[in-house]
């Protein structure tokens, strides 16, 4: 194996570790979900429990969080959808030329999304507030996308290393 993916495959831990905190973050999020889901819901019918105004806005806020963030892990497992019916009848050199260029394309998105994302966060985000929490600034609404970008954008960085490194070393010798 040539030296230089040698030296660069020792920064997978790196990329482990992302994986495991956006994971966890996402996993906190479902919690946090359906402990104020479940607050909510039992306020509408149990007297003593209250039903805060703001559950849905921060219930819908975190579901915005999660959706995009575990987007983003998929990325690492390659569990996007993905045409590969034809695979299998292409040559391989051709198949690892598609991933790539999909890749690229998932990066420009991924780039996108962080300026974008972040433009609209610090912009529109930062002048309005939520209406049933008028001290929350509506940044924290539109931040996920950027963020989302940032965990893409590290995931997509591997996933394109591993396919371009595909055309270099071989399955079982590494």
């Amino acid at each position: 194996m040539p030296a230089i993916f040698q030296k660069i495959d020792k920064i997978k831990p790196a990329y482990d570790m992302t994986y495991r905190v956006v994971l966890l973050l996402c996993k906190l999020l479902l919690v946090v979900d359906i402990l104020i889901t479940s607050m909510a819901v039992a306020g509408r019918y149990i007297s003593f429990i209250p039903d805060p105004a703001w559950s849905e806005e921060v219930v819908l806020t975190c579901m915005s969080y999660m959706a995009v963030l575990s987007a983003a892990l998929a990325i690492r497992r390659g569990a996007h959808i993905r045409m590969t019916a034809f695979d299998r009848y292409l040559p391989s050199n051709l198949v690892k030329s598609l991933d790539i260029i999909a890749d690229l394309a998932v990066l420009a998105l991924a780039v996108i999304m962080i300026t974008v994302g972040w433009k609209y966060a610090t912009g529109i985000g930062s002048k309005g507030t939520y209406v049933s929490m008028p001290k929350v600034s509506r940044f924290w609404m539109y931040f996920p996308v950027p963020l989302a970008g940032v965990a893409m954008l590290v995931f997509e960085v591997e996933a394109l290393y591993n396919h371009v490194k595909s055309f270099f070393v071989k399955e079982g010798m590494e």
